[in-house]
């Protein structure tokens, strides 16, 4: 009996997975991929099961993943001392040189990954097809070195991508007009690619439980919240853990265009699964105005 139960409880799950497929069948989603999910090995291989779950069956992901950690890593390997402004990293020439070594090294691993599980997948950066075209970011007039600002999205290569059946896996490295290479901070590339092709979902994975009423009250998480509540979020300066420049990115991605944008623990095993395929969710869904509610009546 014992053995019949659990039978029918994955024939459960798999039914009520079933209008999600439905509904985000050949729709875009991008998935930006960083924090603790990057460096934890067993992790990093749930998330990229999860993302090839999602390509088979019929979602049109797109990684575009970060490697924080993993160049400061290398910039202290090479006897160098890693500095920061206001979060962003301070990038002169010889650090821009190893984030970008380190930063496609990670995107190969990435790459490699998806194709033991039989998808086919294509590494790219924002230097590939003009995909990602920069201008110099000063935060608050600081000059921090080889950061950029997004400008413009050239979408074409990863369309092309797409129709030939691939998964794009994103660095977020791009260059201004004049062909220097900059370092992008991956949440903003992953919403500025995800506003210009129009995804579907956006999902951030990062290493807080999602979107909190009361950031020291763990009980509080929100599952769902709509544009205009975001907004009131932001504007109250409800969010803790770094969560407003996050927030700020997922209502700017509603603004132009994304449906919805999850923001997702990546400590937790195969949460972009739960999230995307079941009633409950584990993290917290922000809605375009127009969309309507994200959980289906069981």
């Amino acid at each position: 009996m014992e053995m019949d139960e659990k039978i029918m409880h994955k024939a459960e799950v798999l039914i009520e997975a079933l209008p999600y497929i439905r509904r985000f069948n050949r729709k875009i989603i991008v998935v930006k991929y960083g924090g603790s999910a990057m460096v934890d090995e067993g992790l990093k291989r749930n998330v990229i099961k999860d993302v090839v779950l999602l390509k088979l069956v019929g979602f049109k992901p797109i990684i575009v993943h970060g490697g924080g950690k993993e160049i400061s890593g290398w910039v202290e390997k090479v006897g160098m001392e890693p500095h920061f402004i206001n979060g962003l990293r301070v990038t002169d020439a010889p650090t821009m040189e190893i984030a970008e070594m380190v930063l496609n090294r990670v995107n190969k691993g990435l790459v490699q990954m998806v194709q033991e599980l039989g998808v086919k997948a294509v590494g790219i950066s924002g230097k590939d097809g003009g995909l990602l075209n920069v201008e110099k970011r000063c935060p608050g007039g600081e000059d921090i070195g080889y950061v950029g600002a997004i400008k413009h999205v050239s979408p074409k290569i990863l369309y092309d991508l797409l129709e030939k059946d691939f998964l794009p896996i994103v660095c977020p490295i791009g260059y201004d007009d004049h062909f220097d290479t900059y370092n992008i901070n991956a949440d903003d590339a992953a919403c500025a690619i995800a506003r210009e092709v129009n995804a579907e979902k956006l999902a951030f994975l990062t290493d807080v439980e999602g979107v909190y009423r009361d950031f020291e009250d763990k009980s509080s998480l929100i599952s769902e919240l709509t544009l205009d509540e975001a907004e009131q979020f932001i504007a109250k300066g409800m969010a803790g853990g770094g969560m407003i420049p996050k927030l700020q990115n997922c209502v700017d991605a509603l603004r132009e265009g994304v449906s919805r944008v999850h923001i997702l623990d990546g400590r937790i095993p195969h949460c972009l699964l739960l999230e995307i395929f079941t009633n409950k969710g584990i993290g917290t869904a922000i809605l375009n105005s127009k969309e309507e509610r994200y959980y289906y009546e069981g």
